[in-house]
């Protein structure tokens, strides 16, 4: 097997491989299983994974900028799942994949994106969503889009102005996170911990809100919600709402 950069490596099942320090930039791989493999300070850049399976694989200090992951399937095991530990992920996509219980410790999330994926219980420790261009400007950016977020802990996350749009959040642990300005249309918020989270500015439009009590909220300034809601975020507070 050919491991250089732009290679093209199909229909391959890979068991106990350590790719450390490979150098597999642009390369592309086709419904190939990987079992048990070590991806430590591996250099995916731009690479592109189509209809993979992982089963039990790490990555560590990896490289997977501007990767691309599509249809792809990180199982869990004993609610263990996929493991990125402090790799680099900006610009990153992952399209239709299955991560329940992954695990992004210490990454590098600027720009990543994930679209229809199942992230039901993933965690982000000590993760950035930032990239600070020059020496004074910072910038956040995320999309989790149509994703099922369902029991994930984004506790403490600052994810200002990111995109997440029908996705599903319940039971999601939200607390401390920083969501000013962010796009929550259409998403499921129905038990999500909101506990000193901020939602200033946030579009939560066609969103479901039962049982969001703005009280616990650190702020909530200029949140958008549609006409309604309203009488669900007072019933959620507390307040009687009768006709006149």
């Amino acid at each position: 097997m050919q491991l250089q950069p732009g290679a093209r490596i199909e229909n391959q099942t890979i068991a106990d491989a350590d790719w450390g320090e490979a150098d597999l930039g642009e390369a592309i791989f086709s419904a190939c299983v990987f079992e048990g493999a070590i991806f430590a300070s591996t250099r995916f850049h731009a690479a592109r994974f189509e209809r993979c399976r992982f089963v039990r694989c790490r990555f560590s200090h990896a490289d997977l900028r501007e990767a691309a992951f599509e249809a792809c399937q990180f199982p869990a095991e004993a609610q263990r799942g996929a493991a990125f530990a402090f790799c680099r992920l900006e610009e990153a996509r992952f399209s239709r994949c299955e991560l329940t219980h992954a695990r992004f410790e210490g990454c590098e999330l600027y720009d990543v994106s994930f679209e229809a994926c199942n992230l039901m219980a993933t965690a982000f420790p000590r993760s950035s969503f930032s990239r600070t261009f020059g020496r004074k400007v910072e910038r956040i950016a995320a999309a989790f889009t149509d994703c099922n977020l369902e029991l994930a802990d984004l506790s403490g996350l600052r994810l200002a102005g990111a995109r997440l749009s029908l996705s599903r959040l319940r039971e999601a642990d939200l607390s401390g996170a920083d969501l000013a300005g962010a796009d929550l249309t259409g998403a499921d918020l129905f038990q999500a911990i909101v506990d000193e989270a901020k939602l200033s500015g946030a579009d939560l439009r066609g969103a479901e809100v039962s049982g969001l009590d703005l009280r616990r909220l650190a702020a909530y300034a200029d949140l958008k919600i549609g006409a309604d809601q309203q009488f669900r975020l007072l019933d959620a507070m507390g307040i009687d709402v009768q006709p006149q």
